[in-house]
């Protein structure tokens, strides 16, 4: 196995579960490894979701309409419009894309829109959850043409949460219904570390646990937890996209993937190192960074892509 490739999984399995929305602070040597990388993430020969695709947002616990109009403009800024400023998150889903034409070139591409939001507010199973139970919310929401993510509040408590990931991201089957054949579904859960763990999950907006100490940025939508939800939310998308059934494009083991986002962790503009997440868009009024713009005036901080046709991460700003 190639050395970088060594040096990568090792980082994964320290901080990252299946599909992590990784912010690991990398070294410099490993972010070298990483730019020189010449070897695709290998295509597994599995389907990968295609065609309009709704995403079900399930909020278990207690959540402002603030807060949720930060993740749903975001699933709904994923669509390209016109009218937004350059660079956009549209334009980052943009290199997401290009796994498909590498897959199939006559692939259809996958379109992602905004579905239903479920409300439970009243933590019916209760603040400390296992992925058996994650895996039960995800069920609520449809089961075919849709990816369900399941969105737990700062109170809540998630097996391996904040010891070894911020969300991941499965697949489920689905049930039989009026003796029509079963199918899968994918899933993601995410986790609000506001008062858990905003050093590991929401960094670059919070100080880091770990590693070179800098400065944290501001938050974009003034919320570190939920701010740090939307780059977890962001590649986990990522790795649904390509990999929703762990056989699509990932490198390493299968219960611990190289993904599209999780292959550049720590990346979200150029120049990043160690403590330094990049050369990143600043706003003017509020000093918040970000690196792509939404729906409704918002800004997000998206994480870099590992481009198939460059073998390298690639950004936005």
């Amino acid at each position: 196995m190639p050395t970088f490739l060594v040096i990568l999984l090792s980082l994964v399995l320290l901080h990252v579960n299946t599909g992590l929305a990784s912010r690991v602070l990398i070294t410099q040597q490993q972010q070298k490894d990483v730019d020189s990388q010449t070897q695709l993430l290998r295509y597994h020969n599995g389907a990968l979701l295609r065609g309009n695709i709704a995403l079900n947002l399930i909020w278990y616990g207690k959540f402002t309409a603030a807060q949720r109009g930060i993740l749903s403009d975001f699933i709904t800024s994923l669509s390209a419009s016109p009218a937004l400023p350059s660079p956009t998150v549209a334009d980052w889903w943009k290199a997401v894309e290009k796994y498909y034409s590498l897959a199939n070139p006559n692939l259809a591409s996958l379109s992602l829109n905004l579905g239903r939001q479920i409300l439970v507010e009243d933590y019916s199973i209760g603040k400390s959850l296992s992925e058996k139970q994650i895996v039960e919310l995800a069920s609520m929401g449809d089961q075919k043409n849709a990816i369900n993510v399941v969105l737990t509040s700062a109170d809540v408590t998630v097996d391996g949460f904040c010891v070894n990931r911020c969300g991941t991201h499965g697949s489920k089957t689905s049930a039989l219904i009026r003796g029509k054949k079963n199918h899968k579904f994918a899933y993601i859960w995410v986790g609000n570390s506001e008062t858990q763990c905003p050093g590991y999950c929401a960094w670059p907006f919070h100080q880091p646990i770990y590693g070179p100490q800098s400065p944290p940025l501001v938050a974009p939508n003034n919320d570190v937890g939920l701010d740090g939800m939307v780059i977890s939310l962001a590649s986990l998308l990522a790795g649904t996209a390509t990999n929703p059934f762990g056989n699509g494009f990932y490198q390493g083991p299968a219960t611990a993937p190289l993904e599209a986002a999780t292959a550049c962790p720590g990346i979200y503009g150029k120049g990043a190192y160690p403590g330094y997440a990049g050369d990143l868009l600043v706003d003017s009024t509020t000093g918040a960074s970000y690196n792509a713009n939404g729906a409704n005036g918002r800004r997000y901080l998206v994480p870099a892509i590992f481009d198939p046709s460059t073998s390298t991460c690639s950004t936005l700003a």
